[in-house]
């Protein structure tokens, strides 16, 4: 039995899987404030969460404790062979995925300063669960190491090239997303497989990256993922300027900076209605249409982008959970994707595909279920030597 942890800043996702069949699932939301546990089986039934206790855990690694004994009872006696997790921020070093030990731990430590708000939560699950079993093999699964394949030229800032060697470049980020699309789009886009691909990663989190032969050649996430599209609370791209203004002359300190490019901005700040695509879709409000109409204009401007990165374009893949379940945002990015060759079947498209362009369009495109889970259990699995 392999498990599954992906801690994020105030929740914590977990999955846990014999060979490829995920047995059970959940997540702990509202860590800090008001924390709440689901978890359902492996067809989808509602099971009894963990109990969190009078005291609830405050940060996702004070879940573990909890989580792993629960997770026993509720397996029926299964062993646990590996524990599998994301971290966000591999750097420059670490290209694959690889078995924690004291001195990778270490390693990834110095890596926080790259990923701040994230890093540390995905460290300190590694840590919290080394101290519960410390036989228990565990594997670090990065989401910039899919990236590391693009040219030097898409990961440098015109920045001195120093700061580029001291790793201040482009990492690109969604990498355990990209790499189970990748590694599926023979099986289930056979034409484009192994063309020039440019990946949709529509979700609260949004990116796009772009492919060639499954390889990623670039990515709209930069050095942080702040960059890029405009995403549920966060900014996506912004001019430099900006920064140096709000702080100059708006005075505000480094803490009410990051609050507001991580947590009011986006969708959220742009519609003054809600960070959530299915609010401000159902939403009559022209603040919110105007979000969603900012949204997709900035895919389908970074679309051409990546297009221009592999020189051509041959499909398209909406993935995530907009990109899985928005039929209006994927309708409204592939129009302003039609100078492209692509022409979107609509009645496809409302079905959620998985073949939603024409069958004589130029460029594909697809919907394709993404699980960045189902790809940590895998390489889990892989490095761990489970059988």
């Amino acid at each position: 039995m392999i498990g599954v942890i992906n801690a994020g800043s105030s929740s914590l996702k977990f999955a846990f899987y014999e060979r490829e069949r995920r047995i059970i699932s959940g997540q702990v939301d509202g860590l800090g404030s008001q924390p709440a546990a689901k978890a359902s089986g492996q067809d989808g039934e509602a099971l009894e969460p963990p109990n969190l206790g009078r005291k609830p855990p405050t940060t996702p690694s004070e879940v573990l404790p909890v989580l792993l004994p629960w997770a026993k009872v509720m397996l029926g006696g299964r062993r646990l062979a590996a524990l599998g997790h994301r971290v966000v921020q591999g750097g420059v070093r670490h290209t694959r995925h690889e078995r924690v030990t004291p001195e990778l731990l270490g390693q990834l430590e110095t890596l926080v300063p790259l990923a701040p708000l994230h890093q540390p939560h995905n460290l300190a699950a590694i840590r919290t669960a080394m101290e519960i079993n410390p036989a228990l093999p565990q594997v670090a699964c990065f989401d910039t190491a899919f990236h590391r394949t693009a040219p030097e030229v898409a990961q440098a800032f015109a920045l001195p090239r120093e700061l580029f060697d001291e790793g201040v470049r482009r990492y690109g980020f969604h990498g355990l997303s990209y790499e189970y699309i990748a590694s599926v789009l023979p099986e289930q886009a056979p034409k484009i497989a192994d063309g020039r691909v440019v990946v949709a990663h529509l979700g609260n989190g949004a990116s796009l990256c772009a492919l060639r032969a499954r390889t990623s050649i670039a990515s709209t996430m930069g050095f942080s993922v702040l960059d890029g599209l405009p995403m549920s609370t966060r900014c996506g791209d912004l001019d430099p300027g900006v920064v140096l203004h709000l702080l100059k002359h708006k005075g505000m300190s480094v803490e009410a900076l990051e609050d507001l490019l991580y947590r009011r901005s986006g969708m959220l700040g742009l519609s003054g209605v809600s960070a959530d695509f299915r609010d401000l879709l159902a939403s009559h409000d022209r603040r919110a249409r105007f979000a969603v109409e900012v949204f997709c204009y900035q895919s389908a401007r970074h679309i051409g982008s990546l297009t221009a990165a592999l020189n051509g374009i041959d499909g398209i893949v909406f993935t995530a959970g907009v990109g899985e379940n928005a039929a209006p945002v994927r309708a409204s990015i592939s129009q302003r994707c039609r100078w492209l060759g692509l022409e979107l079947d609509e009645s496809a498209n409302r079905r959620h595909g998985p073949l939603i362009s024409k069958a004589g369009s130029r460029v594909a495109a697809y919907v394709i279920s993404t699980d960045e889970n189902m790809m940590i259990a895998c390489h889990t699995r892989a490095l761990s030597i489970v059988k």
